[in-house]
């Protein structure tokens, strides 16, 4: 089974931080409907044959559209690929966009997963970010969702925000846990080089973020969220048991997956591509039937060191059976041999080779696996 990732590049505002390709403009919206669709066509035999597991819309804001324009890609994409029994098919949404009268009408979609991007319940902390809704407006689309019958939900807090101080941050995660939200992705505040936020950070308009405090951000997350359940399935994300999200999981265990829309990326095991990140490139490509996009064939190396960063950042670990079968012996005893020292100085652990991050181990999970890349 394979994923479809559907890029929305469209949004009323853009956030500070993002470093995603979207635009603060809606001047295409009509025609990315239509290239989305003749994409599709264009890339039906990428995923050879495979049915569609999961099928995601993220963005940018894809909450922007009305529902009956997002069943229109879905339904192409299901007639073109086939889809699984029980698949999942998510929608990113922000607060502002989550109306009774929109939300009825996704009811009756295809959707059956909603990721709200929540951030913080907190409105010094969304202005900071330049997020376009408010705190209000938070709870009241959480409990709309709630009440319309969508069980599986999940939402986005950001942690290390300067303006977000520990208590602030205990409470934002208490709100979570108070509305029994089944799935909670949480990421640190990052400042990306070209955004805004590292621009004002530099010109010393806004306050940088603290490693330290992110840190404790995070020990605090994980703390509250293990001590009520939820299960850590990867560093940024945790579920109630047997609710994780399966888009995003399927990234991690290396399936095949096919993006569409500009910027959007694809990965088959064999190779990794990306469209043009510039939505009229893309658009002029589509409509005489050519992807403007890059490819990179990945070499044994790559291979190995992508499954050894995505396993690890998974509470199912890295199989050093599977490394062995998949790329040999002697890559097996040379990461062997890296592991050691990491075991000693309590990064991770090893239990029936499967290697795992401990709680220590997590706060520098890119570190670690970048020390043990062949």
């Amino acid at each position: 089974m394979s994923g479809l990732y559907i890029h929305i590049p469209f949004c009323r505002q853009k956030c500070y931080y993002c470093n995603f390709y979207s635009l603060a403009s809606q001047k295409y919206r009509n025609e990315i409907i239509e290239a989305l669709l003749l994409e599709i066509d264009i890339q039906k035999q990428y995923l050879n044959g495979e049915k569609l597991d999961t099928i995601y819309f993220g963005g940018g804001t894809p909450s922007l559209y009305e529902p009956e324009q997002i069943q229109r890609i879905i339904q192409k994409a299901v007639s073109v690929f086939g889809l699984s029994n029980n698949a999942e098919i998510t929608l990113e949404a922000n607060p502002d966009d989550i109306k009774p009268g929109w939300l009825q009408t996704l009811t009756e979609t295809s959707i059956n997963r909603l990721s709200i991007g929540i951030q913080s319940f907190y409105n010094d902390d969304l202005k900071y970010l330049n997020r376009i809704h408010n705190a209000l407006e938070a709870l009241e689309a959480i409990s709309l969702v709630q009440k319309s019958g969508f069980s599986n939900l999940s939402v986005d807090l950001i942690y290390g925000i300067p303006t977000l101080d520990d208590y602030k941050w205990r409470e934002n995660i208490k709100t979570v846990l108070e509305l029994n939200i089944p799935h909670i992705s949480a990421y640190a505040l990052t400042v990306e080089s070209g955004t805004t936020l590292d621009h004002f950070i530099r010109k010393k308009k806004y306050l940088n973020v603290d490693d330290h405090q992110a840190e404790r951000h995070f020990n605090i997350l994980m703390e509250l969220l293990n001590r009520n359940g939820y299960e850590h399935y990867e560093i940024s994300n945790f579920a109630k048991p047997g609710q994780y999200a399966k888009h995003n999981t399927s990234y991690w265990q290396g399936k095949k997956y096919l993006g569409l829309g500009p910027s959007a990326h694809s990965y088959n095991h064999i190779s990794r591509q990306w469209n043009i990140a510039n939505i009229r490139k893309y658009l002029d490509g589509i409509k005489v039937g050519v992807l403007n996009f890059e490819k990179e064939t990945l070499s044994k190396s790559q291979q190995i060191n992508e499954y050894i960063m995505t396993s690890l950042r998974t509470m199912w670990g890295m199989d050093m059976l599977k490394i062995e079968a998949e790329f040999g012996s002697e890559i097996k005893d040379i990461l062997k041999r890296q592991l050691v020292d990491l075991e000693e100085t309590g990064y991770i652990f090893v239990e029936n080779k499967i290697v795992k991050l401990t709680l220590k181990g997590k706060l520098f999970a890119d570190g670690i696996a970048s020390r043990l890349f062949i």
